[in-house]
């Protein structure tokens, strides 16, 4: 699941505010490079016809649209402070929780091996 921050949410919500823009969403938006590496994007918009918002968190309602969510599965959006007196957004993905039913995707259960996984 796509996540923010507390303290990336009350930039978000004191950005929206200042730009007049309190009424609208966060659209968050990926794609995928040819390396591999995921571009991220955001800004203030409106759902599109027949789109319905993806999150409500922290007073932030996030618009995600369908094909790139599991570009932002397990993704955190955080601001910070990069180095003294300057601060910016910073997407993060999260590694996925381990399993804990012996299954594959965190082999928690003695290896995936174990499992027939390839």
């Amino acid at each position: 699941m796509f996540t923010l921050t507390p303290a990336a949410a009350t930039q978000i919500r004191k950005a929206a505010a200042a730009g007049g823009m309190a009424d609208l969403a966060l659209r968050i938006a990926a794609c995928q490079e040819s390396d591999g590496s995921i571009a991220y994007g955001m800004g203030f918009d409106e759902a599109r016809e027949g789109e319905v918002p993806s999150l409500q968190i922290d007073g932030v309602t996030v618009l995600i649209a369908t094909p790139i969510q599991p570009l932002l599965q397990d993704t955190l959006l955080d601001f910070v402070e990069l180095s003294p007196g300057e601060f910016n957004f910073i997407f993060m993905p999260q590694p996925a929780a381990p399993r804990t039913d012996g299954g594959c995707g965190g082999c928690g259960g003695g290896g995936c091996a174990s499992h027939g996984a390839s």
